[in-house]
């Protein structure tokens, strides 16, 4: 089959590492699989590249003739399949398939973001699902928003298929120490933004006890902030005196070695969709900490380590927990992970699952 995959940029995202590692998938099985994107980010170009997968690319700044551009690009394609991820990217496939298509369309929400029930412009979008063969998201808790908007949505046409994980990449080192150096190390990859509740996290931490804080160490890896909560959160590590607990990288592509090495996965997020890197973590056996957002409470099912990310005393209380816990009791939760990831997150399940919408 000729299938093309549509977004809106080959940037460091987890929607756009899912589609990625999809389209690699699709060409492992032997079908024809191309890229259309319309912004200039090339974070997974190489890795497409590498794979023998063409990257189109539509750069056009104004919106009416990058619509009409990519629906012409879409339609003179023959494709057999087009499968887009993100709101807009979805939206201007509906929009390619208008007044007919003779391609199967699957259209994949990736976010979990409450704010959708309140715009006019994320409402619209959704009431275009209509025109799709299929609605594909990586919660329940996504498909029951997208639903709650557009009740015409028959139930069969909604599918929840979860993330892919790389078990190759993912996968625990057995030369891992616990608590090297004598800290529990924490790593936390997220963009900087509000919604990944930085300030949350800074709260939480300063109503420890000076020992319970000399006892952590915080790694953030994110790119560049979309909003200012990165310059007011450092401000106010500063401010609180809790220099010595944080520090502040940017992304990089082998973040798996990074995970691997923490103790900890943390997610301190108000909303997600299913956040790749919670999944990826499990599969590398690592403890995670995540608010209770999407799918993470059916995924993590300690209690101790979920949270509702508006309550500063809930976060605190689970890095409390974590800080109790001894390396034979962090090996049972690492293992209990390990085996819940292998089940779900399986690639060629999931491609399977993809293939079989396709078809």
């Amino acid at each position: 089959m000729k299938i093309l995959c549509v977004i809106d940029s080959l940037g460091s995202g987890g929607a756009q590492r899912q589609l990625v590692n999809l389209a690699i998938g699709f060409k492992e099985r032997g079908h024809e699989v191309s890229f259309l994107v319309y912004h200039q980010e090339e974070f997974f170009k190489k890795t497409l590249e590498q794979n023998d997968i063409k990257v189109n690319e539509i750069l056009e700044s104004n919106y009416l003739y990058r619509l009409w551009k990519m629906r012409r690009f879409i339609r003179g394609g023959n494709y057999d399949a087009v499968l887009s991820f993100l709101e807009a990217a979805n939206f201007i496939c509906e929009l390619a398939g208008l007044p007919w298509r003779n391609w199967k369309l699957i259209v994949g929400e990736r976010s979990a973001n409450p704010k959708i029930l309140k715009s006019f412009k994320l409402i619209i979008y959704r009431w275009f699902h209509l025109f799709a063969d299929f609605v594909v998201a990586n919660s329940h808790e996504n498909i029951k928003i997208v639903r709650k908007i557009n009740p015409l949505l028959r139930k069969n046409k909604c599918k929840v298929i979860y993330n892919i994980v790389d078990f190759e990449k993912w996968k625990p080192d057995f030369e891992y120490e616990f608590r090297k150096n004598g800290k529990l190390n924490i790593i936390i990859v997220a963009s900087h933004q509000y919604l990944k509740n930085l300030d949350g996290l800074i709260e939480a931490i300063a109503l420890l006890s000076e020992y319970e804080r000399s006892q952590i160490q915080i790694n953030w890896y994110g790119g560049l902030s979309k909003d200012d909560s990165k310059d007011k959160g450092f401000e106010k590590i500063e401010r609180l005196n809790l220099n010595n607990n944080f520090k502040f990288f940017e992304p990089t592509a082998s973040i798996n070695k990074e995970v691997i090495k923490a103790d900890v996965l943390a997610l301190f997020s108000f909303y997600e969709g299913l956040p790749n890197v919670v999944c990826e973590a499990m599969a590398a056996g690592k403890l995670v900490i995540s608010s209770k957002v999407s799918d993470i409470p059916l995924l993590i099912t300690d209690n101790r380590f979920s949270f509702n990310p508006n309550s500063i005393n809930e976060i605190s209380a689970s890095i409390k927990s974590l800080l109790s816990i001894n390396f034979k009791e962090y090996k049972i939760i690492s293992n209990t992970n390990l085996h819940n990831a292998s089940k779900i997150f399986d690639k060629e399940k999931i491609v399977d699952s993809y293939l079989e919408l396709i078809h």
